[in-house]
């Protein structure tokens, strides 16, 4: 969503956003549908956290770490 737009500044800043009617009738149904704009914050999200390179632990190895017995 939102791959082809052009943006027209006005006095050098940013002034109008243009995109494809298609991109804007999925937007604004996504905006009217409160369950789907959940869903795509929840994927929006998901897809920042996975690009993330952050180390992850599993249980086991938080257990271990902190020397608790299972």
């Amino acid at each position: 969503m939102l791959e082809n737009y052009q943006i027209i500044n006005e006095k050098g800043k940013p002034r109008y956003a243009v995109l494809d009617f298609k991109e804007f009738k999925k937007i604004q149904n996504l905006l009217a549908d409160t369950d789907k704009l959940e869903d795509f914050l929840d994927y929006m999200h998901i897809q920042k956290v996975k690009k993330r390179k952050e180390r992850t632990y599993t249980l086991d190895e938080v257990k271990k770490e902190l020397k608790i017995g299972s």
